[in-house]
């Protein structure tokens, strides 16, 4: 299992979540800093399949839809590959 971390701690943007989002998962410069873009990179091209997400209790109140939008792909993409060979999950600690 591999496993990373996104540590959500402070952040008050938009493009600030999704860059934090692509250095802790080594998306490429290129990634799209979407939540459709998100949900490619996650389900096809992540070389993860555990990811801990910290700290999104203390983001911006701007982002709260954010958080749950990012938890909604996380558990689709957690769904789709749960009788694969190697499945995929995610946890949250606040």
């Amino acid at each position: 299992m591999k496993k990373a971390v996104i540590d959500l701690t402070g952040c008050k943007y938009l493009l600030e979540l999704h860059e934090r989002i692509r250095i802790a998962l080594n998306f490429p410069d290129w990634y799209g800093k979407n939540w459709d873009a998100f949900w490619d990179m996650i389900n096809r091209d992540c070389e993860y399949n555990f990811i801990t997400i910290k700290g999104s209790d203390t983001v911006s109140k701007e982002l709260a839809g954010s958080i749950k939008t990012m938890r909604d792909i996380l558990e689709e993409n957690r769904q789709e590959w749960s009788n694969s060979d190697n499945p995929f999950d995610y946890e949250f600690i606040d």
